[in-house]
C-alpha cells in the first residue's frame, strides 16, 4: 500500500522554493569557492574534505538502500531513508563549503603547493590528470543540475504524486549516484595534493 501524503500539495510555492534554494545553494558554493578565509583554527581544515566524502559515501549506500526498499515495496522505508539522504547532502554542503573557505583551491598535482603546475608537476601527474578534470567537470556541472530535480522528486513524493515522483526519480537517481560516488573519487584523487596545516 502507498503511503498518504506527508505534506500538502501547493505547485506554485514549491516551485519557487526549489529554486531560490537551488540558486542560493549554487551562488552560495560558486561564490564562497573564489573567497579563501585565513583563520587560525587550531586543527588541519582538509577535516572538512574528509567528512564531506564520508558523507557522499554514506549518501552512495543509503541511495542504493532506499531503491531496494522501493521495489520491495518498503515505503515508509524507503521515505525515511531518502529523506536521512537528503538531510546528508545538507550536511555534505556545509562540509563542502567550510572546506573551501578554510583551504582554497587545490590543484590537482600540485606537490609543491604554489598554486599552480609546472612542467615537472604535469608530467608526474600524467595522463591521470584529465581523468581527474574529467571527473571533477562531470560531478560538479551535474551536482548544480541534479539539485532542483532532487527537490521536485522528494516534493512529488511527500505529496503522493507517485506516477510523477517515478518519472523524475529515472532520471534523477542515476545522477544523485553518480554525483555521490564522484564525490568520493574526486576527495581521494586530490586529497594527496591537500598542503598540511
Amino acid at each position: 500500500m502507498m503511503l498518504q501524503a506527508g505534506m500538502k500539495k501547493n505547485d506554485r510555492k514549491a516551485h519557487i522554493l526549489i529554486w531560490i534554494f537551488s540558486a542560493i545553494v549554487f551562488l552560495a558554493v560558486t561564490i564562497l569557492d573564489r573567497i579563501t578565509l585565513k583563520v587560525e583554527l587550531g586543527f588541519n581544515p582538509h577535516i572538512f574534505a574528509a567528512l564531506s566524502a564520508g558523507v557522499n559515501s554514506i549518501v552512495s549506500v543509503l541511495l542504493i538502500v532506499g531503491l531496494i526498499l522501493v521495489k520491495q515495496k518498503k515505503f515508509v522505508a524507503h521515505k525515511n531513508t531518502m529523506m536521512l539522504t537528503m538531510l546528508l547532502s545538507v550536511l555534505f554542503l556545509v562540509f563542502y563549503i567550510a572546506h573551501h573557505l578554510l583551504t582554497g583551491e587545490t590543484k590537482f598535482g600540485d606537490t609543491d603547493h604554489n598554486g599552480s603546475l609546472d612542467e615537472l608537476e604535469k608530467t608526474a601527474a600524467g595522463s591521470l590528470r584529465y581523468v581527474y578534470y574529467f571527473i571533477i567537470s562531470t560531478h560538479i556541472t551535474l551536482a548544480g543540475i541534479v539539485m532542483p530535480f532532487v527537490l521536485y522528486s522528494a516534493y512529488r513524493g511527500l505529496t503522493a504524486e507517485y506516477d510523477k515522483h517515478k518519472k523524475l526519480v529515472r532520471y534523477t537517481f542515476p545522477i544523485w549516484l553518480y554525483v555521490a560516488i564522484t564525490g568520493v573519487v574526486v576527495y581521494w584523487m586530490i586529497s594527496p595534493y591537500y598542503q598540511a596545516a
